[in-house]
């Protein structure tokens, strides 16, 4: 993937939503006049405030793909109220070019997803260890990092074992890319405990040691952007793990928080929360990095399976982010073995279906 940077800059950190957040659910507010910050849905933290009382202690690191990192992840906040991955956009205004926007994409296309960004939760006493950055050591944040021996790399395990040329490699032989498979490989790895995410783009073990072409770290307490003009382990500037479908989230029958999606070609131009572009078109018809798109409330999701439905649903709440280029109207699910093959029925979505949202205007 080709990408672009600019010249570094600061960008503004916003935390009023976080101070009237804590105003209204403070311990003697009465829960009468609790109000939903910028947007965010009150049931959210109520949820997570619940699932906190059973959540196990993080002392090695988890795969994603277990009964105990489920858990965890229902415990677990991402990002404080009114970050805009919580925000609620189902009455969000259509921007006024959103038609063709769409059709730039592809009303035609189906929706898609690629069961692809794998994670691994670790404790807060995980080793740190160096990691050689290739590509952008200037748009990258400083290691060393807490990544564990069994690190999981984009598509591990589910795109390897259920494909026949591949379903012998070993974790390790991915770390390796013993098989010359290249791709995004992308990394991911949470720090639950202290709310930290680190993510790298291009992960690959080698006899010296790791290396990657670049490494982002997000504080999952603060609404902080990265610096305007950075990249991340995304083209768009974004963090990936918050917009990931996950199992636990399928078997609750609720996501409450945006996806991330890929489209071909995108703009080169990027709105909040995007801090990054990738591309040299100038066509305004195309998204830009960080567009929103949301699935129209007209379309019936009555006939899908609850695992679809939920996502459905989401995407007429939350919508989904512009993160990146690749294959049209694809959603990142976790590539999970318990997630059943949803290809079918997502399908039956089509590009007509969505339409793309803007913030409303401040009163």
């Amino acid at each position: 993937m080709k990408r672009f940077s600019f010249q570094r800059a600061g960008l503004a950190v916003a935390f009023m939503a976080l101070v009237v957040y804590l105003a209204c659910v403070g311990a003697q507010a009465p829960a009468a006049k609790r109000v939903s910050p910028a947007g965010d849905d009150p049931a959210r933290m109520k949820r997570i405030a619940r699932a906190r009382k059973n959540a196990p202690p993080v002392t090695k690191p988890i795969m994603f793909n277990t009964p105990t990192a489920d858990a965890v992840l229902s415990a677990l906040e991402i990002f404080p109220p009114g970050n805009p991955w919580n925000q609620l956009v189902d009455k969000w205004p259509v921007h006024p070019n959103s038609k063709a926007i769409v059709a730039s994409v592809g009303v035609g296309k189906p929706l898609r997803y690629n069961p692809d960004m794998a994670f691994v939760i670790v404790p807060p006493n995980q080793k740190r260890i160096s990691v050689k950055i290739t590509a952008y050591p200037d748009e990258s944040d400083k290691g060393p990092y807490p990544l564990p021996a069994n690190v999981p790399i984009e598509g591990w395990p589910v795109n390897y074992s259920r494909n026949p040329k591949t379903r012998k490699l070993t974790l390790l032989d991915v770390q390796r890319d013993t098989m010359k498979l290249g791709g995004d490989r992308h990394a991911i790895v949470i720090d639950t405990t202290n709310r930290m995410l680190y993510e790298f783009y291009t992960l690959r073990k080698t006899p010296d040691g790791w290396q990657a072409a670049q490494a982002s770290i997000f504080d999952l307490k603060r609404n902080k952007l990265r610096p305007k003009g950075w990249t991340s382990s995304d083209a768009a500037g974004l963090p990936i793990f918050p917009a990931i479908v996950r199992y636990d989230e399928l078997k609750r029958g609720s996501i409450d928080h945006a996806l991330r999606v890929t489209i071909r070609k995108s703009r080169r131009a990027f709105t909040p929360p995007a801090t990054h572009y990738a591309s040299r078109h100038t066509n305004k018809n195309y998204p830009r990095m960080g567009e929103r798109f949301r699935l129209r409330a007209d379309v019936d999701i009555s006939k899908f399976s609850p695992e679809v439905r939920t996502i459905l649903t989401a995407l007429k709440r939350y919508g989904m982010l512009v993160a990146d280029n690749g294959i049209e109207w694809a959603i990142s699910v976790a590539p999970d073995e318990r997630i059943p093959v949803l290809h079918e029925e997502l399908r039956r979505i089509k590009g007509s279906d969505f339409e793309v949202v803007i913030p409303p205007k401040s009163k």
